[in-house]
């Protein structure tokens, strides 16, 4: 049985790589964890000028099958905080309804 689970993690650039800080499980449902994706404000197009950047990652027995990318300044960072936050609060209390 195949186990899917979709993450998004936040990555600080170095003067080296991109190190990962944070990360938000999102669950198994694709629909909710494409939803919130779609939501967040950022740009597609990573530059050298990028300092942040979220990760949208699906994984399937652990292993990454799917990643896509956007850069973030700090505000939109916030921003992004923000509507996970509150998109997770209402598809969790939803699924008692």
């Amino acid at each position: 049985m195949t186990s899917t689970k979709f993450y998004l993690t936040l990555n600080i650039r170095t003067s080296d790589d991109f190190h990962c800080v944070g990360k938000f499980f999102l669950g198994s449902d694709v629909n909710f964890a494409e939803n919130i994706f779609r939501k967040l404000k950022g740009n597609k197009k990573i530059s050298r000028d990028t300092f942040l950047n979220l990760e949208f990652v699906e994984t399937k027995n652990d292993l990454p099958q799917n990643v896509q990318v956007i850069g973030c300044t700090l505000d939109e960072l916030g921003e992004n905080c923000k509507i996970i936050t509150k998109e997770a609060f209402k598809f969790l209390n939803m699924e008692d309804v």
